[in-house]
């Protein structure tokens, strides 16, 4: 038995897979599968074809040939066996058996083919070797992978360890600071700013604070604070006595500024905003049909446990930027969640999305409203509502203990597996504060706000690889009450309903239109109280 070569081929002989086992000039092997689909007899049985000089064995796969050239001397019941294994091959590597399916794995099919014929001949293998020899699974590279992000992993822990030891030595150098009051520089490092992550560097070679000027340190931690991030105080430090020319009209016109701030006059200063604070706009739709799923969060947990209150609303809205696109309907796919009612808009015809998922409006000749400004045309709405404590996305606890004149405030933050979480950021109030909170630990960032006198915690992004973390914190001894109602804002591309759009069908016929669909949940209200 010599095979010549394998080959996958249309309906019209375009060869579109072939891997020849003998030595076969490219000319030669395209005249033979071109001649092929001529040979092919309408309404025979048989799966082989004869000429003077090769036979052909081939077997249909939808709207393609699988063939076989062999020789006229090679055993034909081997050649069919050959031609059964290979055609149990293709549809394993190629979930598509059309011309972009084949196209699109080519190589995967002619590995495969190499492991089932080796020179021509057939090797005795079967469909699972073949799959596992093209695979080529290594223990020893899988091991070595593993024992690499072991490493990875016991270096990142090494490395939390050592900030860790770092806060805590800074933490420790601040409070053996002398003084009744907190010298410019500790404040500096006690990081009061405007954006996460980032600190208000300020220094003063002053000594004590407060003294003379009859403000206290609130009024002035106040005016540092509103600094915007990425712009150097103008005026931050005041140069010591003796140390070449001094200019003292700045410093005059400060005092007076902050007199008249103290006596209640509002004054309006020149602060360019950062580029940090000012909050992007909203992409405007680009694609032809853009379709936004979004859900709104409101929920009420209890400080001892439990919940309160779980309000889930949500919307599919429809952006259309075309005349043309207009007279569409759209097919949609829910995840199930029984707890979820769905009520669509009036102009919709309720029978069509009750029967076939499919969202369209009761006239069809009527087009959907163009336009992308606004929040688009509201398809669909639904509403959760539910006592269950394991549907929460995120679950705050607060341990607040009073020890002397201090308390000491342990925080931690649970999150369900369900949801990744983005630009998390947890609102803890406090009472007005002579010092900067003084945080010993935490996994994330934090920013005080002295104005509205606000502790806020802040992850970036919360998934499989902190799904919990804690944060504590050292304030005067307070009420533990006034560490209450904690507020909680996120986003999540994750959704309750889990609601997909699948396709977008064109009444007037022909191609559907390019769509893009828009996930997102956020927190509209969510708090601790």
């Amino acid at each position: 038995m010599v095979v010549l070569a394998a080959s996958i081929i249309s309906k019209s002989g375009k060869a579109l897979v072939s891997r020849q086992f003998v030595d076969m000039s490219r000319i030669r092997i395209e005249g033979y599968l071109a001649a092929f689909p001529k040979l092919v007899g309408i309404g025979k049985q048989h799966t082989y074809i004869e000429t003077e000089n090769i036979r052909y064995v081939y077997q249909p796969i939808e709207t393609l040939y699988l063939l076989l050239i062999t020789t006229k001397q090679s055993n034909i019941l081997e050649d069919l066996e050959t031609l059964r294994l290979l055609s149990k091959l293709v549809p394993e590597y190629s979930y598509s058996l059309d011309e972009e399916g084949i196209g699109r794995m080519a190589f995967e099919i002619l590995f495969a083919f190499d492991e089932v014929i080796s020179l021509g001949q057939k090797e005795n293998l079967t469909v699972a070797q073949v799959k596992q020899y093209c695979e080529m699974e290594s223990h020893e590279e899988r091991l070595h992978k593993l024992v690499l992000q072991s490493k990875i992993n016991e270096t990142k822990d090494v490395m939390k360890r050592k900030a860790n030891e770092i806060d805590k030595s800074r933490i420790e150098k601040n409070r053996g600071e002398k003084g009744g009051f907190m010298s410019l520089q500790s404040m500096g490092s006690g990081r009061i700013d405007t954006g996460f992550g980032s600190d208000s560097s300020i220094s003063s070679n002053t000594g004590g604070f407060g003294s003379g000027t009859g403000f206290g340190l609130n009024t002035e931690a106040e005016s540092f604070s509103t600094k915007p991030k990425g712009r150097a105080p103008a005026s931050a430090s005041a140069p010591p006595k003796g140390l070449g020319m001094q200019l003292g009209k700045n410093q005059k016109t400060n005092q007076f500024l902050e007199s008249l701030k103290a006596e209640g006059e509002v004054i309006v200063e020149d602060v360019r905003p950062s580029v940090g604070q000012s909050k992007p706009a909203a992409a405007l739709p680009s694609d032809p049909v853009t379709l936004t799923v979004e859900e709104k969060l409101n929920i009420t947990l209890k400080q001892d446990g439990g919940i309160g209150n779980f309000d889930l609303q949500g919307t599919l809205a429809l952006h259309i930027l075309s005349h043309s696109d207009g007279l569409i309907q759209v097919q949609i796919e829910t995840g199930g969640n029984p707890g979820i009612q769905y009520r669509t808009h009036p102009n919709m015809n309720k029978e069509l999305f009750s029967g076939e998922n499919i969202l369209g409006l009761k006239d069809p000749n009527r087009p959907f409203p163009i336009g992308a400004a606004g929040d688009g045309v509201s398809l669909l709405k639904w509403r959760m509502q539910s006592a269950d404590e394991s549907l929460v996305p995120l679950s705050i606890n607060c341990w607040p203990s009073v020890s002397g004149n201090e308390t000491y405030v342990n925080m931690e933050y649970e999150s369900s597996p369900m949801f990744d979480l983005q630009n998390v950021v947890i609102s803890i109030p406090l009472p007005a504060l002579r010092e900067v909170p003084k945080v010993q630990q935490i996994d994330g960032d934090w920013k005080y706000d002295p104005r509205k006198s606000i502790l806020e915690w802040s992850i970036v992004l919360i998934d499989n690889s902190n799904r919990s973390g804690s944060m504590e914190f050292v304030i005067p001894a307070v009420d533990t009450s006034d560490l209450f109602p904690i507020s909680v804002r996120f986003t999540s591309t994750s959704t309750f309903s889990d609601l997909k759009v699948v396709n977008i069908l064109p009444l007037k016929g022909g191609n559907p239109p390019k769509y893009a669909q828009r996930t997102l949940l956020s927190a509209e209200n969510y708090q601790v109280v």
